[in-house]
């Protein structure tokens, strides 16, 4: 008699109605873990709501192009001339021989600046800019205020041009590069100018002359 009273209580009907209502987000949750057999935390399921492509995986977009500037290491940016495009219209050894511009040839003693002569009287300090500014970091002040172009365009000078690098080893690699470069069908004809000397051994290079 005692156990069985309370069932002659009134409030005896008690229904949960879980099974078969399943909350959305817990829908989506568990097609997730059927799809991919990985658990999904209840606390990105938010976000999940709000964002479809939460959990893809993408690769890194600049992983590709990390490979390419890999490559081209010693590539410059296109404002300038590329390595390939020197060496694809450079004079060969053999082909300089048969021009007399290059008889006796002679690069000189190396230097911060470079003497160019053999220009086409098209030429414009642009177009000196965009195949010697490759040897320059624009982002040096220093190195930009050493970069100076001086091309001359009247006189017994005409043709020639003078070119200030940031230092020796740039020069170096400007001459060994671009040495034979044809421009405006003239190869250029580059050597270390006599000259020049590095702004701070001004003193020095007024005994050279």
């Amino acid at each position: 008699d005692v156990f069985e009273q309370p069932q002659h209580v009134g409030h005896k009907k008690i229904e949960f109605h879980i099974s078969t209502e399943i909350p959305a987000v817990l829908q989506i949750n568990s097609e997730k873990e059927e799809k991919n057999g990985k658990r999904v935390y209840l606390y990105a399921t938010t976000e999940e709501m709000n964002n479809t492509g939460f959990g893809r995986i993408f690769p890194a977009p600049s992983s590709n192009d990390k490979m390419e500037t890999e490559e081209e290491d010693d590539e410059i940016p296109s404002e300038f001339i590329s390595r390939k495009d020197l060496e694809k219209n450079r004079l060969s050894r053999e082909e300089m021989e048969k021009y007399s511009v290059f008889k006796n040839y002679e690069p000189g003693d190396p230097n911060c600046r470079i003497y160019v002569k053999n220009l086409a009287k098209q030429v414009q300090e642009k177009d000196l800019k965009f195949i010697f500014g490759r040897y320059v970091d624009f982002q040096s002040e220093v190195e930009r205020n050493m970069f100076d172009i001086r091309l001359m365009k009247e006189g017994r000078m005409k043709g020639q041009a003078f070119i200030g690098l940031p230092n020796e080893k740039a020069a170096a690699k400007a001459l060994k590069e671009a040495n034979g470069y044809v421009l405006f069908e003239k190869p250029m004809v580059i050597q270390f100018a006599r000259s020049a000397r590095p702004k701070q051994d001004a003193n020095e290079g007024k005994r050279k002359k």
